[in-house]
């Protein structure tokens, strides 16, 4: 009879504001594999960074929890702690990991996320977030980031400005 031995998994681990580099280190140092998917950026500031987290705020991380333990994580300098759900750190699947590394390639592969090609009045529908499904007017792209500002269409045929990140836009069918 064999045992089995328990596999690592990918975690969602939440980094204090703007120390996602530092808390990478940290983790890798510790012997942690760590994902810390990163994007270009086309800053105002010449000065500014030139490369910014994907996901502003999180890593992915792999471990054995069951070895490790959650507290590890928590304690850890530069972070927030694992994400939960139900109260249990939040597993991600290994091809969800894959399709995220895939993109964030193309991502770097096209120069930056492409805002390019969106002017003002264009129709535009949000895929993804609190929003997903609903119709909105391209407003503007905000200087220096990745995000963009719509006019979101309400009930009332009145339109708010919303900022969103630029990648949950597509043009309206």
């Amino acid at each position: 009879m064999s045992e089995s031995v328990p596999l690592s998994r990918w975690y969602v681990l939440r980094s204090k504001p703007h120390k996602e580099a530092a808390l990478c280190r940290h983790s890798r140092s510790g012997g942690h594999e760590v994902f810390y998917p990163t994007i270009p950026l086309r800053p105002v500031n010449p000065r500014a960074a030139k490369v910014g987290p994907y996901f502003p705020g999180y890593l992915f991380i792999r471990t054995l929890i069951s070895e490790v333990g959650v507290s590890a994580f928590r304690w850890m300098p530069f972070s927030a702690g694992l994400v939960h759900v139900g109260g249990e750190p939040a597993a991600v699947p290994e091809a969800t990991v894959r399709a995220i590394a895939a993109r964030v390639h193309e991502v770097w592969g096209a120069g930056g996320l492409q805002l390019a090609g969106y002017k003002y009045g264009d129709a535009v529908v949000i895929r993804q977030g609190v929003f997903e499904g609903y119709e909105a007017i391209f407003d503007a792209r905000l200087p220096g980031t990745e995000r963009v500002r719509v006019l979101l269409k309400m009930l009332n045929d009145r339109f708010m400005p919303l900022e969103i990140d630029g990648a949950l836009i597509e043009r309206s069918r």
